[in-house]
């Protein structure tokens, strides 16, 4: 774990961890000291908070590019926080500089780090659960690790899109992680990728109760 990391959980996840005091369930079910990929459905912009918080290792998650190019004393900063957050780079013009981002992601966990992503591209608008875009499973393959899939509820109503900071609301969160699921030796042909983001998904769902919609969210942040 690196050192502002390890900061980040002392100060910022102790007060999560007291102050709202998340429910965490199946926590076993994370591996150790291997690479895996967390894959939740997404509230909030609460979620990746609170899912640093629950979680012992150290997790990467996506940042805009803008943050590793910043110019001046401001871009330092910058670019030395999210790089000493292990954060990974995204290109979000699209086309190729966008698969940039699972590029960069496969010696995290190749080293046997933990990459959290949201199957859904972005926040659900609504509450529900929307279909799962293939990368995750691509990037699983690839990397040859398994997934875990999360199940996070109750952020929405502790930080709802639009709102600054998170309410106090004790108690209000639910953090599941649901047995590995292992994709190695799948066809990953259209069919078969989207069969297995499909299982993703069922297993999300399953954690969550939310209602699902076969469709991909209205709303996409990258």
């Amino acid at each position: 774990m690196q050192l502002l990391y390890r900061i980040g959980k002392i100060t910022l996840g102790n007060v999560l961890m007291l102050g709202w005091r998340p429910k965490v369930e199946g926590l076993e079910n994370v591996p150790t000291t291997s690479g895996v990929i967390l894959a939740g459905n997404h509230l909030s912009v609460a979620d990746e908070i609170f899912l640093g918080a629950v979680l012992p290792r150290q997790i990467s998650f996506w940042a805009k590019a803008e943050y590793f190019t910043g110019k001046g004393f401001k871009g330092w900063l910058t670019r030395t926080v999210v790089t000493q957050l292990g954060a990974i780079r995204v290109e979000r013009s699209g086309g190729r500089a966008a698969l940039t981002a699972f590029e960069n992601a496969i010696p995290v966990l190749r080293k046997g780090g933990v990459v959290a992503i949201f199957p859904e591209g972005t926040r659900s608008p609504d509450g529900r659960l929307y279909r799962g875009r293939t990368g995750v499973v691509r990037l699983a393959v690839a990397a040859g690790v398994p997934v875990v899939p999360v199940g996070i509820i109750g952020t929405d109503k502790v930080q709802p899109i639009g709102a600054r900071v998170p309410r106090l609301k004790v108690g209000a969160i639910t953090i599941r992680f649901g047995k590995p699921l292992d994709f190695t030796g799948r066809a990953t042909d259209r069919d078969g990728l989207r069969a297995m983001t499909n299982e993703l998904m069922a297993e999300i769902q399953k954690l969550t109760g939310q209602e699902y919609v076969d469709a991909y969210s209205p709303r996409r942040t990258w």
